[in-house]
């Protein structure tokens, strides 16, 4: 059987929405064939955080690791794709259902935000708890990826999610599109660029689904 790839990375455009008070994406042609130049050629503005995105540890702690030295190996492997019909608010392991969580060391979790307009920043959306992340950290989970554009309500300043993850030793992947992927289990790849002292970065998410078992 072929493999079926699923890009789940949100397509960057002009007029798209970014985090409040983020710097807009922007492509702006610096050079052109049909202008005369001997290439095309564009600059790029963006936050570190627009799009489908990583937050480095040290987005939101002082001492945590930046874009440099986090461990790639959270970013590439087993996932499995969870839908949730919780539309807003804290998620706690009760909210899956039942299910096992722990099927593979990366979880996506699928929730409405996959199919909103991405024109308009969408302030309600579903996080996980402090207790999911514990609960996530015991399964031995080591990436979070999630549809919404954060760990934490958009008005928080302790980031309780953000923090609940790192202590469990949690990346953390979002603004994923996972509108057409079917829950199960797949093979994740979402590098993020090597930056320098950088807080985050935007990702190329793809999934792989996997071979039938003989």
């Amino acid at each position: 059987m072929t493999q079926k790839l699923y890009d789940i990375s949100r397509t960057l455009f002009s007029g798209m929405a970014v985090w409040p008070g983020d710097a807009p994406f922007e492509l702006q042609p610096t050079s052109s064939l049909t202008g005369g130049d001997i290439v095309n050629l564009t600059t790029l503005t963006l936050s570190a955080h627009t799009g489908t995105h990583i937050d480095a540890p040290y987005h939101f702690a002082e001492e945590g690791r930046t874009l440099e030295q986090v461990d790639l190996a959270a970013f590439w492997g087993p996932a499995q794709v969870v839908t949730v019909s919780k539309s807003a608010g804290p998620l706690t392991p009760d909210d899956f259902g039942g299910r096992d969580l722990g099927l593979a060391t990366r979880l996506l979790v699928k929730s409405d935000s996959s199919n909103a307009d991405p024109r308009v920043f969408h302030p309600d959306y579903v996080y996980p708890s402090p207790e999911l992340a514990e609960h996530l950290g015991a399964l031995g989970i080591v990436l979070y990826g999630a549809d919404a554009p954060s760990m934490d309500v958009p008005e928080s300043a302790a980031l309780p999610g953000h923090h609940a993850l790192q202590r469990n030793g949690i990346m953390i992947l979002e603004g994923l599109d996972l509108a057409s992927v079917p829950d199960g289990l797949y093979e994740l790849v979402a590098l993020p660029l090597k930056i320098l002292g950088g807080d985050g970065s935007p990702v190329r998410a793809v999934l792989r689904s996997l071979p039938d078992k003989p």
